[in-house]
Protein backbone atom coordinates (compact mmCIF):
# COMPACT_ATOMS: atom_id res chain seq x y z
CA UNK A 1 0.00 0.00 0.00
CA UNK A 2 1.09 3.46 -0.94
CA UNK A 3 2.06 6.03 1.46
CA UNK A 4 -0.82 8.23 -0.13
CA UNK A 5 -3.10 5.87 0.41
CA UNK A 6 -2.16 5.49 4.03
CA UNK A 7 -2.19 9.21 5.02
CA UNK A 8 -5.52 9.75 3.03
CA UNK A 9 -7.03 6.34 5.65
CA UNK A 10 -5.61 8.20 8.59
CA UNK A 11 -7.09 11.67 7.85
CA UNK A 12 -10.65 10.05 7.17
CA UNK A 13 -10.32 8.21 10.22
CA UNK A 14 -9.82 11.54 11.94
CA UNK A 15 -11.99 13.08 10.51
CA UNK A 16 -14.75 10.29 11.15
CA UNK A 17 -14.40 9.77 14.96
CA UNK A 18 -14.62 13.54 15.74
CA UNK A 19 -17.61 13.67 13.76
CA UNK A 20 -18.39 10.56 16.27
CA UNK A 21 -16.75 11.75 19.22
CA UNK A 22 -17.84 15.11 20.11
CA UNK A 23 -21.49 14.70 19.66
CA UNK A 24 -21.26 11.81 22.09
CA UNK A 25 -19.28 13.69 24.38
CA UNK A 26 -21.92 16.08 24.60
CA UNK A 27 -24.09 13.54 25.22
CA UNK A 28 -21.64 11.84 28.08
CA UNK A 29 -21.40 15.37 29.65
CA UNK A 30 -24.99 16.10 29.84
CA UNK A 31 -25.90 12.63 31.47
CA UNK A 32 -22.92 13.11 34.11
CA UNK A 33 -24.39 16.60 34.39
CA UNK A 34 -27.27 15.42 35.48
CA UNK A 35 -26.19 13.59 38.01
CA UNK A 36 -24.53 16.58 39.21
CA UNK A 37 -27.20 18.46 39.52
CA UNK A 38 -28.75 15.81 41.66
CA UNK A 39 -26.25 16.24 44.14
CA UNK A 40 -25.64 19.68 43.81
CA UNK A 41 -29.40 20.18 44.65
CA UNK A 42 -29.59 17.40 47.05
CA UNK A 43 -26.79 19.04 49.17
CA UNK A 44 -29.00 21.51 50.52
CA UNK A 45 -31.01 18.99 52.07
CA UNK A 46 -28.53 16.89 54.07
CA UNK A 47 -26.31 14.03 54.16
CA UNK A 48 -29.02 11.39 54.26
CA UNK A 49 -30.48 12.61 50.76
CA UNK A 50 -27.09 12.92 49.17
CA UNK A 51 -26.39 9.39 50.48
CA UNK A 52 -30.04 7.49 49.78
CA UNK A 53 -29.88 8.69 46.34
CA UNK A 54 -26.18 7.46 45.45
CA UNK A 55 -27.26 3.91 46.78
CA UNK A 56 -30.50 3.80 45.27
CA UNK A 57 -29.54 4.77 42.08
CA UNK A 58 -27.18 1.48 42.14
CA UNK A 59 -31.02 -0.48 41.47
CA UNK A 60 -30.79 1.68 38.17
CA UNK A 61 -27.28 1.05 37.44
CA UNK A 62 -27.96 -2.84 37.04
CA UNK A 63 -30.48 -1.74 34.66
CA UNK A 64 -28.71 0.55 32.96
CA UNK A 65 -26.07 -2.68 32.56
CA UNK A 66 -28.44 -5.14 31.24
CA UNK A 67 -29.82 -1.98 28.49
CA UNK A 68 -26.12 -0.96 27.84
CA UNK A 69 -25.36 -4.95 27.24
CA UNK A 70 -28.04 -5.37 24.67
CA UNK A 71 -27.41 -1.55 23.26
CA UNK A 72 -23.57 -2.38 22.44
CA UNK A 73 -25.17 -5.96 20.48
CA UNK A 74 -27.54 -3.56 18.72
CA UNK A 75 -24.36 -1.13 18.05
CA UNK A 76 -22.47 -4.37 16.79
CA UNK A 77 -24.72 -5.63 14.49
CA UNK A 78 -26.66 -2.56 13.12
CA UNK A 79 -23.10 -0.72 12.57
CA UNK A 80 -21.79 -3.37 10.44
CA UNK A 81 -25.41 -4.01 8.31
CA UNK A 82 -25.37 0.16 8.13
CA UNK A 83 -21.99 -0.55 6.33
CA UNK A 84 -23.29 -2.84 4.14
CA UNK A 85 -26.65 -0.66 3.48
CA UNK A 86 -29.13 -3.35 4.48
CA UNK A 87 -31.49 -1.63 6.67
CA UNK A 88 -34.70 -4.09 6.42
CA UNK A 89 -31.94 -6.26 8.68
CA UNK A 90 -31.42 -3.30 11.26
CA UNK A 91 -35.22 -3.50 11.47
CA UNK A 92 -35.25 -6.89 12.68
CA UNK A 93 -32.12 -6.26 15.29
CA UNK A 94 -33.77 -3.41 16.26
CA UNK A 95 -37.56 -5.30 16.99
CA UNK A 96 -35.41 -8.27 18.80
CA UNK A 97 -33.68 -6.19 21.17
CA UNK A 98 -37.09 -4.35 22.31
CA UNK A 99 -38.21 -7.54 23.49
CA UNK A 100 -35.83 -7.84 25.00
CA UNK A 101 -35.10 -4.42 26.74
CA UNK A 102 -39.20 -3.85 27.24
CA UNK A 103 -39.14 -7.16 29.00
CA UNK A 104 -36.24 -5.98 31.44
CA UNK A 105 -37.68 -2.54 32.20
CA UNK A 106 -41.37 -3.85 33.14
CA UNK A 107 -39.49 -6.30 35.50
CA UNK A 108 -37.28 -3.58 37.51
CA UNK A 109 -40.13 -1.40 37.12
CA UNK A 110 -42.74 -3.88 38.91
CA UNK A 111 -39.74 -5.02 41.81
CA UNK A 112 -39.30 -0.55 42.45
CA UNK A 113 -43.22 -0.10 42.63
CA UNK A 114 -43.94 -2.78 45.08
CA UNK A 115 -40.69 -3.97 47.08
CA UNK A 116 -38.48 -0.86 46.90
CA UNK A 117 -37.42 -1.44 50.64
CA UNK A 118 -36.41 -4.85 50.51
CA UNK A 119 -34.40 -3.43 47.25
CA UNK A 120 -32.47 -0.49 49.82
CA UNK A 121 -31.88 -3.36 52.71
CA UNK A 122 -29.28 -4.67 49.71
CA UNK A 123 -27.33 -1.77 49.91
CA UNK A 124 -27.41 -0.43 53.15
CA UNK A 125 -28.94 -1.32 56.87
CA UNK A 126 -29.17 2.73 57.58
CA UNK A 127 -33.35 2.76 58.38
CA UNK A 128 -33.15 6.30 57.74
CA UNK A 129 -31.15 6.03 54.29
CA UNK A 130 -33.93 3.08 53.58
CA UNK A 131 -36.66 5.35 54.10
CA UNK A 132 -35.69 7.99 51.95
CA UNK A 133 -34.03 5.84 48.80
CA UNK A 134 -37.55 3.44 49.11
CA UNK A 135 -39.63 6.67 47.88
CA UNK A 136 -36.96 7.09 45.52
CA UNK A 137 -36.58 4.34 43.86
CA UNK A 138 -40.41 3.64 43.95
CA UNK A 139 -41.36 6.62 41.91
CA UNK A 140 -38.05 5.62 39.14
CA UNK A 141 -40.32 2.82 38.09
CA UNK A 142 -41.75 5.12 35.06
CA UNK A 143 -38.37 6.44 33.55
CA UNK A 144 -37.09 2.15 34.10
CA UNK A 145 -40.14 1.49 31.83
CA UNK A 146 -39.46 4.40 29.08
CA UNK A 147 -35.36 4.32 29.18
CA UNK A 148 -34.81 0.36 27.49
CA UNK A 149 -37.65 1.57 24.05
CA UNK A 150 -35.02 5.10 24.78
CA UNK A 151 -31.54 3.22 24.63
CA UNK A 152 -32.72 0.59 22.11
CA UNK A 153 -33.77 3.38 19.21
CA UNK A 154 -30.81 5.96 20.15
CA UNK A 155 -28.18 3.02 19.84
CA UNK A 156 -29.80 2.51 16.22
CA UNK A 157 -29.50 5.89 15.50
CA UNK A 158 -25.70 6.03 16.70
CA UNK A 159 -25.35 2.82 14.43
CA UNK A 160 -26.48 4.84 11.88
CA UNK A 161 -24.70 7.86 11.89
CA UNK A 162 -27.23 10.07 13.81
CA UNK A 163 -25.06 11.16 16.57
CA UNK A 164 -26.44 14.69 16.27
CA UNK A 165 -30.34 13.91 16.68
CA UNK A 166 -29.35 11.60 19.57
CA UNK A 167 -27.43 14.96 21.25
CA UNK A 168 -30.79 17.66 20.82
CA UNK A 169 -33.01 14.64 22.58
CA UNK A 170 -30.39 13.97 25.21
CA UNK A 171 -29.89 18.06 25.81
CA UNK A 172 -33.67 18.21 26.09
CA UNK A 173 -33.95 15.47 28.56
CA UNK A 174 -31.10 17.43 30.47
CA UNK A 175 -32.69 20.92 30.82
CA UNK A 176 -36.18 19.71 31.56
CA UNK A 177 -34.78 17.48 34.52
CA UNK A 178 -32.44 20.50 36.00
CA UNK A 179 -35.77 22.60 35.83
CA UNK A 180 -37.93 19.91 37.21
CA UNK A 181 -35.39 18.59 40.09
CA UNK A 182 -35.22 22.71 41.23
CA UNK A 183 -38.86 22.53 41.03
CA UNK A 184 -39.75 19.67 42.94
CA UNK A 185 -36.24 19.46 45.10
CA UNK A 186 -37.02 23.61 46.17
CA UNK A 187 -40.51 23.60 46.08
CA UNK A 188 -40.44 26.54 43.29
CA UNK A 189 -43.69 27.99 41.58
CA UNK A 190 -45.92 26.36 44.35
CA UNK A 191 -44.97 22.83 44.11
CA UNK A 192 -44.21 20.24 47.01
CA UNK A 193 -40.88 20.59 48.77
CA UNK A 194 -40.23 16.47 47.97
CA UNK A 195 -36.25 16.28 48.32
CA UNK A 196 -35.11 13.52 46.99
CA UNK A 197 -38.54 12.00 45.59
CA UNK A 198 -38.06 14.56 43.71
CA UNK A 199 -35.55 13.84 41.87
CA UNK A 200 -36.94 10.86 40.91
CA UNK A 201 -40.27 12.28 39.80
CA UNK A 202 -38.07 14.94 37.56
CA UNK A 203 -36.40 12.40 35.99
CA UNK A 204 -38.89 10.17 35.23
CA UNK A 205 -40.82 13.31 33.38
CA UNK A 206 -37.80 13.74 31.60
CA UNK A 207 -37.53 10.36 30.63
CA UNK A 208 -41.18 10.27 29.52
CA UNK A 209 -40.29 13.64 27.27
CA UNK A 210 -37.52 12.13 25.85
CA UNK A 211 -39.42 9.05 24.64
CA UNK A 212 -41.67 11.40 22.86
CA UNK A 213 -38.98 13.11 21.25
CA UNK A 214 -37.69 9.79 19.74
CA UNK A 215 -41.54 9.15 18.33
CA UNK A 216 -41.15 12.37 16.34
CA UNK A 217 -37.84 12.09 15.33
CA UNK A 218 -38.85 8.53 14.09
CA UNK A 219 -42.40 10.23 12.50
CA UNK A 220 -39.40 12.46 10.55
CA UNK A 221 -37.25 9.81 9.13
CA UNK A 222 -37.67 7.57 6.12
CA UNK A 223 -35.34 4.71 7.11
CA UNK A 224 -34.64 4.63 11.02
CA UNK A 225 -38.17 4.20 12.68
CA UNK A 226 -39.02 3.13 16.14
CA UNK A 227 -42.04 0.87 15.87
CA UNK A 228 -43.11 -1.50 18.05
CA UNK A 229 -44.45 -3.75 15.20
CA UNK A 230 -40.68 -4.53 14.40
CA UNK A 231 -40.56 -6.95 17.21
CA UNK A 232 -43.00 -8.92 15.79
CA UNK A 233 -40.52 -9.59 12.50
CA UNK A 234 -39.27 -13.03 12.56
CA UNK A 235 -35.62 -14.06 11.06
CA UNK A 236 -33.67 -17.09 12.73
CA UNK A 237 -30.46 -16.26 11.27
CA UNK A 238 -30.86 -12.74 12.85
CA UNK A 239 -32.46 -13.99 15.98
CA UNK A 240 -29.44 -16.61 15.97
CA UNK A 241 -27.03 -13.94 15.76
CA UNK A 242 -28.41 -11.57 18.33
CA UNK A 243 -28.07 -14.28 20.84
CA UNK A 244 -24.86 -15.12 20.01
CA UNK A 245 -22.88 -11.73 19.61
CA UNK A 246 -24.99 -9.45 22.51
CA UNK A 247 -25.61 -12.38 24.69
CA UNK A 248 -22.02 -12.08 25.90
CA UNK A 249 -22.20 -8.61 25.69
CA UNK A 250 -25.24 -8.57 27.72
CA UNK A 251 -24.11 -10.80 30.62
CA UNK A 252 -20.55 -8.77 30.94
CA UNK A 253 -22.05 -5.61 31.04
CA UNK A 254 -24.83 -7.25 33.87
CA UNK A 255 -21.92 -9.56 35.64
CA UNK A 256 -19.47 -5.86 35.74
CA UNK A 257 -22.94 -3.61 36.97
CA UNK A 258 -23.77 -6.00 39.38
CA UNK A 259 -20.05 -6.48 40.45
CA UNK A 260 -19.85 -2.12 40.57
CA UNK A 261 -22.42 -2.31 42.65
CA UNK A 262 -21.55 -4.87 45.04
CA UNK A 263 -18.48 -1.85 45.69
CA UNK A 264 -21.08 0.17 47.10
CA UNK A 265 -22.64 -2.63 49.17
CA UNK A 266 -19.32 -3.36 50.97
CA UNK A 267 -19.21 0.78 51.03
CA UNK A 268 -23.13 1.16 52.09
CA UNK A 269 -21.95 -1.08 55.21
CA UNK A 270 -18.63 1.00 56.27
CA UNK A 271 -20.71 4.10 57.38
CA UNK A 272 -22.54 6.98 56.02
CA UNK A 273 -19.46 9.03 56.11
CA UNK A 274 -17.41 6.60 53.59
CA UNK A 275 -21.29 6.43 51.54
CA UNK A 276 -21.48 9.79 51.28
CA UNK A 277 -18.06 10.63 49.95
CA UNK A 278 -18.26 7.89 47.68
CA UNK A 279 -21.44 9.31 46.35
CA UNK A 280 -19.26 12.71 45.11
CA UNK A 281 -16.61 10.54 43.89
CA UNK A 282 -19.65 8.98 41.35
CA UNK A 283 -20.16 12.11 40.14
CA UNK A 284 -16.53 13.43 39.71
CA UNK A 285 -15.68 10.09 38.10
CA UNK A 286 -18.11 10.34 35.49
CA UNK A 287 -16.87 13.65 34.39
CA UNK A 288 -13.27 12.46 34.03
CA UNK A 289 -14.79 8.98 31.89
CA UNK A 290 -16.38 11.49 29.14
CA UNK A 291 -13.41 11.21 27.10
CA UNK A 292 -13.26 7.57 26.94
CA UNK A 293 -16.79 6.07 26.61
CA UNK A 294 -17.38 8.72 23.89
CA UNK A 295 -14.29 6.99 22.25
CA UNK A 296 -15.59 3.68 23.02
CA UNK A 297 -18.81 4.52 21.79
CA UNK A 298 -17.82 5.76 18.44
CA UNK A 299 -14.79 3.61 17.68
CA UNK A 300 -17.64 0.39 18.12
CA UNK A 301 -19.67 2.13 15.49
CA UNK A 302 -17.17 3.35 13.01
CA UNK A 303 -14.83 0.44 13.02
CA UNK A 304 -18.28 -1.91 12.65
CA UNK A 305 -18.83 0.58 9.68
CA UNK A 306 -15.46 -0.28 8.50
CA UNK A 307 -15.89 -3.56 9.01
CA UNK A 308 -19.48 -4.38 7.32
CA UNK A 309 -17.93 -2.83 4.11
CA UNK A 310 -14.91 -5.35 4.00
CA UNK A 311 -12.35 -3.74 4.51
CA UNK A 312 -10.85 -5.55 7.46
CA UNK A 313 -6.77 -4.26 6.91
CA UNK A 314 -8.07 -0.91 7.64
CA UNK A 315 -10.02 -1.50 10.78
CA UNK A 316 -7.23 -3.17 12.13
CA UNK A 317 -5.33 0.09 11.29
CA UNK A 318 -8.08 2.21 12.82
CA UNK A 319 -8.03 0.22 15.79
CA UNK A 320 -4.27 1.31 16.27
CA UNK A 321 -5.62 4.80 16.20
CA UNK A 322 -7.96 4.24 18.45
CA UNK A 323 -5.53 3.05 21.09
CA UNK A 324 -3.82 5.96 20.46
CA UNK A 325 -6.61 8.16 21.26
CA UNK A 326 -7.81 6.23 24.19
CA UNK A 327 -4.29 6.93 26.62
CA UNK A 328 -4.84 10.50 25.76
CA UNK A 329 -8.49 9.92 26.87
CA UNK A 330 -7.68 8.37 29.93
CA UNK A 331 -4.95 11.26 30.52
CA UNK A 332 -6.96 13.89 30.27
CA UNK A 333 -9.45 12.26 32.43
CA UNK A 334 -7.05 11.76 35.46
CA UNK A 335 -6.05 15.56 34.99
CA UNK A 336 -9.74 16.99 35.27
CA UNK A 337 -10.50 14.75 38.54
CA UNK A 338 -7.27 16.32 39.40
CA UNK A 339 -7.84 19.91 38.37
CA UNK A 340 -11.71 20.00 40.35
CA UNK A 341 -10.32 18.44 43.15
CA UNK A 342 -10.26 21.59 44.84
CA UNK A 343 -13.90 22.97 44.11
CA UNK A 344 -15.46 19.91 44.99
CA UNK A 345 -13.82 19.64 48.24
CA UNK A 346 -14.98 23.43 48.89
CA UNK A 347 -18.76 22.61 47.70
CA UNK A 348 -18.83 19.48 49.40
CA UNK A 349 -18.09 21.12 52.85
CA UNK A 350 -21.30 21.97 53.13
CA UNK A 351 -22.65 19.18 53.91
CA UNK A 352 -20.35 16.50 54.79
CA UNK A 353 -18.59 15.53 58.08
CA UNK A 354 -14.73 15.95 58.42
CA UNK A 355 -14.21 12.43 57.80
CA UNK A 356 -16.35 11.90 54.86
CA UNK A 357 -14.13 14.96 53.72
CA UNK A 358 -11.12 13.34 54.76
CA UNK A 359 -12.45 10.28 52.70
CA UNK A 360 -12.94 12.35 49.58
CA UNK A 361 -10.25 13.96 49.18
CA UNK A 362 -8.20 10.66 48.70
CA UNK A 363 -10.71 8.60 46.88
CA UNK A 364 -10.83 11.51 44.13
CA UNK A 365 -6.86 11.30 44.26
CA UNK A 366 -6.67 7.69 43.61
CA UNK A 367 -9.33 8.03 40.64
CA UNK A 368 -6.49 10.57 39.17
CA UNK A 369 -4.94 7.46 37.46
CA UNK A 370 -7.86 4.50 38.16
CA UNK A 371 -9.69 6.40 34.76
CA UNK A 372 -6.56 5.57 32.80
CA UNK A 373 -7.07 1.78 33.63
CA UNK A 374 -10.69 2.14 32.58
CA UNK A 375 -9.95 3.80 29.55
CA UNK A 376 -7.99 1.23 27.79
CA UNK A 377 -10.22 -1.70 29.05
CA UNK A 378 -13.51 0.38 27.81
CA UNK A 379 -12.19 1.21 24.46
CA UNK A 380 -10.98 -2.53 24.13
CA UNK A 381 -13.58 -4.28 25.55
CA UNK A 382 -17.02 -2.48 25.02
CA UNK A 383 -15.62 -0.73 21.40
CA UNK A 384 -13.16 -2.40 19.74
CA UNK A 385 -13.72 -6.14 20.24
CA UNK A 386 -17.51 -5.62 19.81
CA UNK A 387 -17.12 -3.87 16.54
CA UNK A 388 -16.15 -7.43 15.18
CA UNK A 389 -18.90 -8.99 16.94
CA UNK A 390 -16.24 -9.86 19.64
CA UNK A 391 -18.27 -9.94 23.17
CA UNK A 392 -17.27 -13.38 24.60
CA UNK A 393 -13.90 -13.07 25.91
CA UNK A 394 -14.62 -9.27 27.38
CA UNK A 395 -17.51 -11.51 29.20
CA UNK A 396 -14.67 -14.19 30.80
CA UNK A 397 -12.37 -11.44 31.29
CA UNK A 398 -15.08 -9.25 33.60
CA UNK A 399 -16.16 -12.12 35.36
CA UNK A 400 -12.86 -13.75 36.34
CA UNK A 401 -11.30 -10.58 37.36
CA UNK A 402 -14.82 -9.03 38.80
CA UNK A 403 -16.28 -11.93 40.17
CA UNK A 404 -12.76 -13.68 41.52
CA UNK A 405 -10.35 -11.01 42.22
CA UNK A 406 -12.36 -7.23 43.24
CA UNK A 407 -15.57 -8.44 45.02
CA UNK A 408 -13.77 -11.31 47.29
CA UNK A 409 -10.99 -8.81 47.77
CA UNK A 410 -13.58 -6.24 48.92
CA UNK A 411 -15.14 -8.24 51.01
CA UNK A 412 -12.36 -9.90 52.82
CA UNK A 413 -10.58 -6.51 53.27
CA UNK A 414 -14.00 -4.89 54.87
CA UNK A 415 -15.59 -7.59 56.79
CA UNK A 416 -12.68 -9.97 57.85
CA UNK A 417 -9.45 -8.23 57.66
CA UNK A 418 -11.62 -4.66 59.13
CA UNK A 419 -8.93 -2.67 56.95
CA UNK A 420 -9.77 1.74 56.75
CA UNK A 421 -11.93 2.75 54.69
CA UNK A 422 -9.58 4.32 52.09
CA UNK A 423 -7.15 0.96 52.31
CA UNK A 424 -9.99 -0.78 51.21
CA UNK A 425 -11.49 1.83 48.40
CA UNK A 426 -8.14 1.81 46.87
CA UNK A 427 -7.78 -2.21 46.57
CA UNK A 428 -11.01 -2.35 44.88
CA UNK A 429 -9.77 0.11 42.44
CA UNK A 430 -7.02 -2.08 41.07
CA UNK A 431 -9.51 -4.68 39.39
CA UNK A 432 -9.17 -2.37 35.59
CA UNK A 433 -5.45 -2.95 35.76
CA UNK A 434 -5.03 -6.61 36.98
CA UNK A 435 -6.98 -7.62 33.56
CA UNK A 436 -4.21 -5.07 31.13
CA UNK A 437 -2.04 -8.16 30.43
CA UNK A 438 -4.67 -10.47 28.55
CA UNK A 439 -6.95 -7.38 27.56
CA UNK A 440 -3.80 -6.55 25.31
CA UNK A 441 -2.84 -9.61 24.43
CA UNK A 442 -6.11 -10.50 22.63
CA UNK A 443 -6.00 -6.87 21.27
CA UNK A 444 -2.56 -7.36 19.74
CA UNK A 445 -3.77 -11.29 18.46
CA UNK A 446 -6.32 -9.49 16.00
CA UNK A 447 -9.07 -11.97 16.29
CA UNK A 448 -11.50 -9.29 16.41
CA UNK A 449 -11.47 -8.44 13.14
CA UNK A 450 -14.33 -10.00 11.69
CA UNK A 451 -16.93 -9.58 9.77
CA UNK A 452 -20.28 -10.62 10.82
CA UNK A 453 -22.89 -10.16 8.11
CA UNK A 454 -24.60 -12.20 6.37
CA UNK A 455 -25.91 -12.39 2.78
CA UNK A 456 -29.17 -13.54 1.24
CA UNK A 457 -30.91 -12.90 4.73
CA UNK A 458 -34.92 -12.46 3.46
Amino acid sequence: MDTLQLKNEKKEFYQKIFKLVLPMIIQNILSAAISSADVIMLNYTGQDSISAVSLASQYASILFSVFYGLSTGVTMLCSQYFGKGDFHAIQVIEGIALRFSMSSGIFFATLALFIPDKLMHIFTNNTSLISIGASYIRCMSVAYLCWGIIEVYLSILRSCNRVAICTVLSSMAFILNVILNAVFIFGLFGAPKLGATGVAIATSASRLAELLGCMIVSARSNQVKLKLRYMFIRNKALFSDFIRLSLPALLNDIVWGVAFSMYSVIIGHMGSDAVAANSFVVVVRNFGTIFCYGIASAGTILLGNVLGEGKLRQAKDDGKRLMKLTVISGILGGLVVLAIIPIVMRFASNSLSDTALHYLKYMLLINTYYITGTAVNTTLIAGVFRAGGDSRFGFICDTIDMWCYAVPLGFISAFVLKLPVLVVYFLLCTDEFVKWPWVLKHYRSGKWVQNITRDNLF
